[in-house]
């Protein structure tokens, strides 16, 4: 795809900038904004990003050919590339929703509006961290994604669409690779989310030197990783003010997976959350872990401190209406800060 204006840029092609690598946004990031898809383009064009994923078909306020077919337009006269997104595809899991209809049906048509409205890829994922110690078994949750995924393979190679596995906190690394070489790696791929691996004891590292490979798009943000008397303790924060080390991180990732785009996913306002994997309970949702593995993820926390900075967090104690203004401007602010931290330290993006 190339822009119709200023300089053309095309999907994989190196830049004249020699950054190479897209930055974009998951319209998530800023979902106290309600804005639809238009919308959220014109926001990234005014950051002058690359690309844009639009997390959900709640983005688009229609799935009629001609509005599609707008954003489509929309998207190459401001340059920017679209990875499209849908959410829960396991009819077993709690985020599925049954109003939803038959899943199928459900998923092939988020394969339809993604594709029209230009994008190459669909990012899903399976369920959350419930999956892991529900009453369902979580391999009866792959089972039956897996299941799902190839009743679509038709309609996705003819689309030429291929469905991005997201890092969910329910999955893995290394389930996630299973999932994705079960259904079909020739239309199946991974969404590298860098902050919900935290949340399951693994380094981001890891995510990406396993799932590299099958990579379609990205989730990025940081996380604090610090040790706890019961584990660790993490907590999602603004790019550039955790734990992970993204400078090393993003040597790697242009290593590996240098085509694919950087779609910041700052979800910032959660409270500091315990792993208690030293206690034997916790191990009762991983009985495959890889111990490896977690030996990466204690060296991360052992290297860690608390995010001592400011942060508007999301309470029970509050009523939300008392503070929702301050955690949507707190959205806008803490993008923009990760979106200069990507620029100008790690060096992402095509335009200056």
């Amino acid at each position: 795809m190339q822009a119709a204006r200023a300089a053309p840029l095309q999907w994989g092609a190196p830049s004249g900038s020699g950054r190479g690598i897209r930055l974009g946004y998951d319209s998530w990031t800023l979902n106290g904004y309600g804005w639809t898809a238009i919308q959220y383009l014109d926001y990234a064009a005014r950051q002058r990003l690359d690309a844009v994923q639009l997390s959900d078909l709640f983005n688009y306020e229609s799935d009629g050919p001609a509005y599609l077919q707008r954003v489509k337009d929309h998207a190459e006269q401001l340059g920017i590339q679209i990875d499209g997104g849908f959410g829960c595809i396991c009819p077993s899991a709690g985020n599925w929703k049954k109003e939803n209809g038959d899943p199928v049906a459900y998923v092939r048509k988020g394969l339809r509006v993604n594709h029209a409205a230009g994008a190459r890829m669909m990012r899903a994922y399976l369920g959350g961290r419930a999956e892991r110690t529900g009453a369902v078994p979580l391999e009866k949750h792959i089972e039956n994604t897996v299941a799902l995924l190839k009743a679509v393979r038709s309609e996705a190679l003819d689309l030429g669409l291929k469905i991005g596995i997201e890092t969910h906190g329910d999955l893995q690394a290394w389930e996630v690779r299973e999932l994705i070489e079960q259904a079909g790696k020739d239309f199946v791929g991974a969404t590298i989310d860098t902050g919900n691996p935290v949340t399951l004891a693994e380094d981001p590292m890891v995510t990406l030197e396993t799932l590299a490979p099958y990579a379609l798009t990205t989730h990025v943000r940081d996380s604090v990783v610090f040790e706890h008397p019961r584990g660790a303790v993490t907590q999602w924060v603004a790019l550039g003010e955790g734990s992970i080390d993204y400078v090393r991180f993003f040597e790697r990732f242009r290593q590996l997976c240098p085509q694919v785009a950087v779609q910041l996913e700052i979800l910032t306002g959660g409270p500091p959350q315990v792993l208690p994997y030293l206690e034997p309970d916790y191990w009762k949702a991983f009985p495959k872990a890889r111990a490896w593995e977690l030996a990466r993820f204690v060296a991360l926390a052992r290297q860690g401190h608390p995010f001592m900075g400011s942060m508007v967090m999301r309470g029970r104690e509050m009523r939300p209406e008392e503070y929702a203004a301050a955690l949507k401007e707190q959205q806008r602010i803490d993008l923009e800060r990760s979106i200069e931290y990507a620029k100008n330290v790690l060096k992402l993006g095509l335009r200056a």
